[in-house]
């Protein structure tokens, strides 16, 4: 009965290794992808915004944001003019979050099936 057990828990414990790798290597591919979604769809008026997206590793995972935080809500969601009226918002930001949720959610699948 000893035998089995420790074979039982080696067994687990290298699968589990194997899944959280691939979960890392999915989680690695998936943000690149999406890096470079919002380089490319990002409002171009003066190509700093756009090139201001980074990734940056953390402990939980990596995050996403632009350099030039203080656009992102303005330029996604519109705002009022100086003399009055508004400008429309230009969806950059939500739209590549859930392709970036789709496509992790399909890599998780794919490499858990």
């Amino acid at each position: 009965m000893i035998d089995i057990s420790l074979e039982l828990a080696n067994r687990l414990a290298a699968y589990t290794e194997d899944v959280k790798e691939g979960l890392e290597q999915s989680v690695d591919e998936v943000t690149k992808e999406a890096l470079e979604k919002l380089k490319a769809t990002s409002p171009k008026h003066k190509k700093k915004y756009a090139k201001s997206w980074v990734r940056k590793k953390t402990p939980q995972g990596y995050i996403l944001h632009n350099k030039r935080y203080y656009l992102t809500h303005l330029l996604e969601n519109g705002h009022a003019k100086r003399g009055g009226g508004r400008v429309a918002g230009i969806k950059h930001i939500g739209p590549v979050e859930e392709e970036t949720i789709q496509a992790f959610e399909e890599k998780v699948r794919e490499y858990l099936g």
